[in-house]
């Protein structure tokens, strides 16, 4: 009945719909029980901005406590990140955020961390069967909602003030969107303890999102950012999504995107080994290349984390603008900490435009969602590689096929890109080229072959 909520990197859906008292006890105590089965003695539970959150915490706690055998510690209203640092710092050993991320506001959901590991893919398919079978059986869970307060949020700051502690003497002007997600409890206290010169808009949490959609991959979303910066007030501002582990990097020339921070980082470090996702721009790992050693993986901030381990590296971005730095931190995707990195960068003297400038033109779209259904999207995938394969299309010359996630088909001038998303029912597709000409021939035919399919 709840299957659709069990995605590839977390759970969720839509509150009172898909998430409410039935299915979130059935969760909680399923995953209390999962946790005990791994150690898990001690678990951090915290929450966005989202209007739902208390009921969901209250439903959660009651089926984590049926379970029994773990010390639950209520973490509070926080940005995901921190959540997770309550687990990298050894806080804890597992960490639960009630998080509806960047989607509208009647939803919700649950990113789950258990000893410095993110608990996706096929173990949410397990714990589906065993909420399932919760639920089926009509299990009773009375509520239940015994924890113990813990301020997080302090030690959390004062790793942030230590580490960029350098900062006290940068006076440049910055705009900061908080979008009225959670990012405006951590931000505010660091800024103002290293002295900024900050402006910082809708810092309050508010699950209504009374200013604009906590999404800073949709450019109406960072138009207060752009008039600061239209209006020669300042000359960089950040973005953040509502639970504050997405960011935008906003300067006079550009909306700077994931994987172009990856090489601005990377020009600040010694030997850098980067891991990209199959969305990343070819001069990204290109110019890396040159300076260090660079990876592609799959989309998705669970798949990185573990690919990052596995791999070990030091940097990782995905170009929606999750980044994950394991040089000087903990490997997961922090928005503010890679603010403050883009901070240091200009204390630092890099000028981001100029650097950014000095890489070969290309000409890209931003990702182009097509909508299908959630049974066929996959489908629909499989079989535009096997016509690709067999040579049953319209295309140029192909030079390579990456099937890490979906197929990035890698041409002379340039490469696409068709995948199906985790989370939504929609295919993704993004196309990049030397010119104009090329992207626009190699996009409509790949577009073609797509309908066709459907």
């Amino acid at each position: 009945m709840f299957d659709n909520i069990f995605r590839e990197y977390d759970i969720r859906g839509i509150f009172d719909q898909d998430l409410n008292e039935t299915s979130v006890k059935a969760i909680g105590y399923a995953l209390g029980l999962k946790m005990k089965e791994l150690g898990v003695k001690t678990l951090s539970v915290g929450y966005d901005a989202r209007l739902s959150a208390s009921e969901l915490f209250k439903f959660l706690l009651s089926g984590l406590n049926k379970a029994g055998g773990i010390k639950i510690y209520d973490i509070g209203l926080l940005p995901t990140p921190v959540g997770y640092f309550s687990v990298y710092a050894d806080y804890f050993d597992a960490n639960v955020m009630i998080t509806g991320s960047h989607n509208p506001k009647e939803y919700n959901g649950f990113k789950i961390t258990i000893k410095k590991d993110s608990f996706f893919g096929d173990d949410l398919q397990k714990l589906k069967l065993e909420v399932n079978k919760i639920i089926d059986q009509s299990t009773r869970i009375d509520d239940g909602v015994a924890c113990e307060k813990f301020d997080i949020l302090t030690p959390y700051k004062e790793f942030f003030v230590k580490e960029f502690a350098g900062l006290k003497s940068f006076k440049e002007p910055f705009v900061i969107d908080c979008a009225n997600g959670a990012i405006g409890v951590s931000v505010v206290p660091i800024i103002k303890e290293l002295g900024l010169n900050a402006k910082i808009l809708y810092p309050e949490p508010d699950g209504n999102f009374p200013n604009h959609h906590p999404d800073p991959s949709e450019k109406e979303n960072l138009e207060d950012i752009f008039r600061f910066i239209d209006g020669g007030d300042v000359k960089l501002g950040f973005g953040f999504d509502g639970d504050g582990d997405r960011i935008a990097v906003i300067t006079p020339k550009r909306d700077i995107k994931g994987d172009e921070l990856a090489y601005l980082y990377a020009l600040n470090m010694q030997n850098p080994r980067v891991l990209g996702e199959v969305k990343c721009s070819q001069n990204m790992y290109d110019e890396i290349a040159k300076i260090g050693e660079v990876f592609m993986g799959k989309t998705g901030h669970s798949n990185i984390k573990k690919m990052m381990k596995e791999l070990n590296v030091d940097l990782a971005a995905e170009v929606s603008g999750h980044i994950f730095f394991k040089e000087r931190y903990f490997g997961f995707d922090d928005a503010l900490y890679a603010m403050m990195r883009v901070l240091e960068l200009v204390n630092k003297g890099f000028d981001l435009d100029g650097e950014l400038d000095k890489m070969p033109p290309v000409f890209s779209t931003d990702e182009i969602k097509i909508k299908v259904s959630e049974e066929d999207k996959f489908k629909i995938v499989e079989e535009l590689k096997r016509r690709i394969k067999h040579n049953e299309c319209d295309l140029p010359k192909i030079l390579n096929l990456i099937e890490i996630d979906g197929v990035r088909i890698q041409f002379e001038e340039g490469w696409a890109l068709v995948r199906a998303s985790n989370t939504t029912p929609v295919i993704v597709t993004r196309f990049e080229a030397k010119n104009e000409i090329f992207l626009n021939e190699i996009q409509e035919k790949i577009e073609i072959l797509i309908r066709k399919i459907k």
